[in-house]
């Protein structure tokens, strides 16, 4: 049995955020799963099967199975690509606690179709205390508290109180900006952000695909178009473009597979 770590959003080793993928024979115990994921100590895990015509798809955190993620989606798909279990020209179908989902090959990137997850304005009680400041607008997306910033250096230089975070009644806290003229000449990205989940076991999260299904729609409508690029400045950093179709975002990014290890025996689901 053979586990796969993958840094996904990024085309080069140890940036973006890396996912561990477990391609499985046959489905395995839930907790054998979530002991898994917590001996990976990532911020997700993926375990694929294969079914009739998609493939299963479950997402692990150390400590909880969650309803969406994007890195670990990707990372799965660059495995079911890289190791010929799916041909190039064929997009990946998986079945999940969010529906069905599709990736495929987009150049030297993959393009994943996932929902759309739009902020609704709403006042987060305590979220200034939480951040350290005020944010220029809150809501909450589908899963997660999200605040805009008043500049991309309030991003970045953010620390914010975890314990705080894992009390607000979300998966988590997306912050998020518009990026300096700088920033953008230099790299084209217009849209700065960061994502803190502590209360699923993930602190900071590298790079987060699922929070750009509300990061984008938001930036989308403000800037009136249907793209946004976007970058997720954590210490290793991402990339993830965003196009925008109705109830539905296109996230595109790229992966690489850093190592490959292979399960003892004995650790195998009984």
């Amino acid at each position: 049995m053979t586990i796969t770590t993958v840094d996904a959003f990024t085309d080069r080793p140890f940036a973006g955020n890396p996912a561990a993928v477990c391609v499985l024979d046959e489905p395995a115990p839930p907790t054998w799963m979530q002991a898994l994921a917590g001996e990976m100590n990532l911020s997700e895990t993926a375990f694929v099967v294969r079914t009739a015509d998609a493939w299963d798809l479950r997402w692990f955190t150390p400590t909880s199975e969650i309803d969406l993620c994007g890195h670990a989606t990707l990372a799965s798909a660059h495995v079911l690509y890289e190791t010929g279990r799916l041909a190039a020209d064929l997009r990946a179908r998986f079945d999940t606690r969010s529906g069905r989902l599709t990736v495929r090959q987009s150049g030297d990137a993959y393009t994943m179709d996932f929902p759309a997850t739009p902020p609704e304005a709403e006042g987060v009680d305590g979220l200034e205390e939480t951040l350290g400041l005020t944010p220029v607008w809150t809501g909450r997306s589908r899963f997660d508290v999200f605040a805009v910033l008043e500049s991309e250096s309030d991003v970045r230089d953010l620390v914010p109180d975890h314990a705080a975070i894992a009390r607000l009644g979300a998966r988590g806290v997306i912050v998020t900006a518009q990026a300096d003229a700088r920033t953008t000449r230099q790299s084209g990205v217009q849209v700065v952000s960061r994502f803190f989940a502590p209360g699923s076991g993930v602190p900071e999260d590298p790079v987060t695909g699922s929070a750009h299904c509300a990061i984008g729609p938001y930036w989308a409508d403000q800037f009136g178009t249907d793209a946004v690029a976007c970058a997720q400045v954590s210490a290793r950093g991402g990339r993830v473009d965003v196009r925008i179709r109705g109830d539905r975002v296109d996230l595109t990014g790229s992966a690489v597979t850093v190592y490959r290890a292979e399960l003892a025996p004995s650790a195998f689901p009984s």
